[in-house]
């Protein structure tokens, strides 16, 4: 599923705090907008194991 909220591209350079909108644009700057969820889980995650393990062994 893709959000639809989004955040300027350039907001570390050009503001002070992160700029969100619902546009293809930054709506202070004209900057692109890019989306602001992280990246999906890929249950094909060829380290995924190892990282769980250390997860594991940490705690």
């Amino acid at each position: 599923m893709k959000s639809d909220i989004r955040v300027c591209s350039e907001w570390e350079s050009n503001h002070e705090r992160p700029v969100y909108t619902l546009s293809p644009t930054c709506p202070e700057c004209g900057a692109e907008s890019v989306n602001s969820a992280p990246a999906p889980f890929d249950p094909n995650d060829a380290y995924g194991e190892y990282r769980r393990a250390l997860y594991r062994r940490v705690r």
